[in-house]
C-alpha cells in the first residue's frame, strides 16, 4: 500500500501527517518547536519540489509513505496521480490519497507563506510552527482515521 499526505506546500502539515504516521512524532503529545524544526523538509520545500511525490519512508506495516505539494489545484493533481498509478499499475486498490489541508489553520498559512513564498525564513517558520503545534492533535485525527481505513483495505 502507498499513502500520499498532500497539503498546499507540501512543507507543513503532509510533512506533519506522514512523521506520525511513521511513529516518529507521538500521537498524545504536541511536540516542540525543535521537534518540528528536525523533521526532515519540514519548512523546506521549494518551488522547485511543487508537484513531486516524496517518499518518508515506510510503516510497521510495510506501507510506503509519501508527502506531496499540490498548490491550491487539488482537482487537478489528485487525478492525475491516480489515472497515472492506474496506467503504471493497472488498478488504484493500493494507493490512499490523503489531504491535510483542513487542519491548516491562520498562523500556519501566514508562517508559510512568509517563511516560503518570500523567503523571510527566521520571521516565518517559528509562526508556521507554534500555528502547527496548536493544530497537531487534528493531523494526528486525519493520521488515525487513515491507518483505521487501511486496516479495511488490508484484510
Amino acid at each position: 500500500m502507498h499513502i500520499i499526505y498532500h497539503c498546499v506546500g507540501g512543507a507543513h502539515s503532509s510533512v506533519v501527517a506522514a512523521t506520525i504516521h511513521l511513529n516518529r512524532l507521538p500521537l498524545d503529545k504536541k511536540p516542540t518547536v525543535s521537534d518540528l524544526l528536525n523533521i526532515p523538509y519540514y519548512d523546506t520545500i521549494t518551488v522547485r519540489d511543487r508537484g513531486k511525490i516524496i517518499y518518508r519512508g515506510t510503516d510497521e506495516r510495510g506501507h510506503k509513505i509519501y508527502t506531496m505539494g499540490r498548490q491550491f489545484v487539488p482537482h487537478l493533481v489528485v487525478p492525475v496521480v491516480e489515472d497515472t498509478w492506474k496506467m503504471l499499475k493497472g488498478n488504484i486498490d493500493d494507493l490512499v490519497i490523503v489531504s491535510t489541508l483542513s487542519t491548516v489553520n491562520f498562523l500556519m498559512r501566514l508562517g508559510g507563506m512568509t517563511s516560503r513564498r518570500f523567503n523571510w525564513v527566521s520571521f516565518g517558520r517559528p509562526i508556521v510552527a507554534r500555528g502547527t503545534i496548536q493544530t497537531y492533535f487534528n493531523i494526528v485525527k486525519i493520521v488515525e482515521e487513515t491507518k483505521k481505513s487501511l486496516d479495511t483495505l488490508d484484510k
